[in-house]
């Protein structure tokens, strides 16, 4: 029992004290887990609150979010920017210590968690990118990317689909510098884990080819030391439970009463227990110079000699540590030119365009990794350099499985670890299934890809559980996001282009299944107008009507122009590739791009949602907001009536 390791005590005390000042927080898990991450902070965890974005440090996730008054403690304690006053304000508007983790907000937080689950599934996607960089760029006396990734989770977590995605990514693919710790107390929020849960956890873990070991007192502080050094060893991923005890020392210790409320007038009761007779937020300087001694100054060596070792390894290996540089500060260095000659101006569906451009990108950017979940025959997203395994690390295409949720998660952890730009692809219809994992991304400010296909109706014969309506609405809905939804292979170069160039978001491309014409984009410089969002493809003068669409839809636009132009109508067409992007523009642009004293409609083969913005009062959005139909692509579309004279009748009789 550690009751009084002063040490010890201090990350707990100061967690609660920050809970019960906020009047708002989770003060169980900071009792309970709090031995697990006073180990490995002290013992064995190479970080340096210095330097917190070290590139060899080890990643350490908080899957349980709400646990965040733990490390928020653990991290003032370890000499990170995070102040007693940050402590004093947790949960508070503007304050540095957020009710739940959030990475680039806070020093020291390696991903934003909270949503159950996606912490565990980032941290397979850090893993993974550790032991592909490793392999990449190590060499004999130069081990400049070696480090381990750890992980605190809850029942919680463990009952995500999610988790089960990624423990059996993780066990299948050996990433054996995965170290999870579950937090395991019996409890969650609403009745003791048995309520809503039977399987054994160790039959579970092992079932995935995971190493398993068991803690049965969580106060051991030895047996957490045993269990990371087993795990060191191990050529798996390994799985510790450890048997905690919620709220431990607390009047209601060892039930859901002291998940997720503050103790209030109990904590007298646990500084009793643990014998902490300390003000509030005071810390004996005997403790601040304990973690100074096993955390900072035992990290800054460590740091320093890292240091030394990738200044010898930059004289010996000058391209290959030139190339890693580059590639954690994503400096791609794309050519405009040789990506135009791409365009070989043939008509195909924009999967093939998109495909294409990412092989093309895949070569010349040796940082690009990814894959689909088990559709890369479909949509064309396959990573290069073979398959991605334990005994093929330099791989490139990673073989996700029908794991839709942690490929996109795993993905967020990549681009988290840095050093790599990592997509994904599926059909666009199980962006369902990715969304929170997309939605996570953008909230982050990381840069992913995330490829779509089969992105309409069109898809055809597999029917309407396979064909998209809603999802662009979905996706557009994010914030801080870019989806580009391009009319052929031009626009698809210049979609990919962008969203290389932009560093801070993740970028959505969504495709057709169908074959579309390469139209004339003349003069239009793409990779600016793209850029903006939306341009003018055709302009007329003294135009009457504006006909806005996307993809697919830009080709049937102008069809529908010659129908109108038969009848004395002048007539605009807007390419709207990103809407995201476009709304972002200043007025002025958008004044330019969309004549507002011209009658308006939009056109896309998807929900009519969102389109009404830019519509006025007498415009009209032309999509559809229905399930599909399951038929040939030209009998779905002949069904719902999305010809091009249909809609020009429509339009005629609005103006009429």
């Amino acid at each position: 029992m550690n009751k009084n390791n002063n040490n010890l005590n201090a990350m707990r005390i100061l967690g609660l004290e920050a809970v019960n000042k906020a009047n708002s927080g989770h003060p169980g898990i900071i009792l309970g887990a709090a031995p697990i991450l006073y180990t490995l902070l002290t013992k064995y965890m190479n970080v340096n609150p210095k330097n917190p974005d070290w590139f060899n440090r080890d990643r350490f996730v908080l899957s349980a979010g709400h646990g965040s008054g733990l490390l928020y403690s653990a991290l003032h304690l370890s000499g990170f920017n995070v102040s007693i006053d940050d402590l004093k304000h947790f949960r508070q508007i503007d304050s540095n210590t957020p009710g739940h983790p959030e990475y680039g907000y806070t020093d020291g937080v390696d991903a934003t968690t909270g949503p159950l689950g996606q912490g565990f599934a980032m941290a397979v996607g850090m893993a993974l990118a550790e032991t592909h960089l490793a392999k990449k760029y190590n060499k004999d006396n130069y081990k400049i990317i070696d480090h381990n990734t750890f992980v605190i989770c809850g029942d919680g977590d463990l009952q995500e689909g999610v988790c089960q995605e990624a423990i059996s990514f993780a066990g299948r693919y050996k990433l054996n510098k995965l170290i999870v710790f579950h937090d395991s107390n019996d409890i969650q929020l609403d009745a003791r884990v048995e309520v809503a849960q039977a399987e054994n956890m160790q039959e579970k873990f092992k079932a995935a080819n995971w190493n398993c070991i068991k803690i049965e007192n969580g106060e051991d502080l030895k047996a957490i030391e045993n269990a990371i050094e087993k795990a060191k060893k191990s050529d798996k991923p390994t799985y510790i439970e450890v048997k905690t005890i919620i709220g431990i020392g607390s009047t209601n210790q060892g039930t859901q009463k002291v998940h997720g409320a503050p103790l209030g007038e109990d904590i007298k009761i646990v500084k009793k227990y643990f014998d902490w007779n300390n003000q509030d937020f005071e810390i004996p300087n005997e403790v601040y110079n304990f973690y100074k001694e096993n955390v900072l100054n035992r990290c800054l060596k460590i740091n320093d000699e890292w240091e030394t070792l990738f200044d010898n390894y930059k004289k010996e290996f000058p391209d290959l540590a030139k190339k890693l540089i580059n590639s954690i500060n994503k400096n791609w260095d794309l050519d405009k030119n040789e990506l135009l000659k791409l365009n070989n101006r043939q008509e195909q569906a924009t999967r093939v365009s998109s495909g294409n451009v990412l092989n093309y990108l895949s070569e010349k950017i040796d940082a690009i990794i990814g894959g689909s979940a088990d559709l890369t025959e479909s949509t064309k997203a396959k990573g290069a350099d073979g398959h991605y395994d334990f005994n093929h690390l330099e791989g490139r295409n990673i073989m996700y499985g029908v794991r839709e949720f942690a490929m996109a998660a795993i993905n967020n952890g990549i681009a988290l670890h840095k050093g790599l730009l990592p997509f994904c692809g599926g059909f666009f219809v199980f962006a369902d299934y990715m969304k929170p994992a997309i939605r996570l991304g953008a909230l982050m400010n990381i840069q992913t890809l995330s490829i779509f296909t089969h992105d309409s109706v069109a898809v055809g014969e597999d029917g309407p559980t396979h064909q998209p309506v809603e999802q662009l609405a979905m996706i557009r809905s994010i914030p801080n996001i870019n989806v580009f939804r391009p009319c052929d292979m031009a626009e698809t170069i210049a979609s990919y282009y962008n969203a290389l160039e932009i560093k801070n978001q993740p970028s959505v491309i969504v495709a057709t299944r169908q074959n579309l014409k390469e139209l004339e984009h003349n003069d239009i410089d793409l990779f600016e107008a793209v850029k903006k969002g939306a341009y003018l493809y055709a302009e007329e003068e003294n135009a009457n009507i504006t006909l806005i669409a996307t993809g697919s839809e830009v080709s049937l636009a102008l069809d529908v122009k010659k129908i109108l132009e038969l009848k004395n109508h002048k007539v605009n067409i807007v390419s709207m590739v990103n809407q995201n992007a476009f709304d972002k523009q200043d007025e002025d642009y958008k004044n330019q791009i969309i004549n507002k004293n011209t009658i308006r409609f939009s056109i896309e083969l998807g929900s009519t949602y969102g389109w009404h913005k830019y519509l006025g009062d007498n415009g009209k959005a032309f999509g559809y907001d229905n399930f599909g139909y399951s038929a040939p692509a030209s009998d779905v579309i002949k069904k719902i009536g999305f010809k091009p004279e249909n809609i020009a009748n429509k339009i005629l009789n609005i103006l009429k």
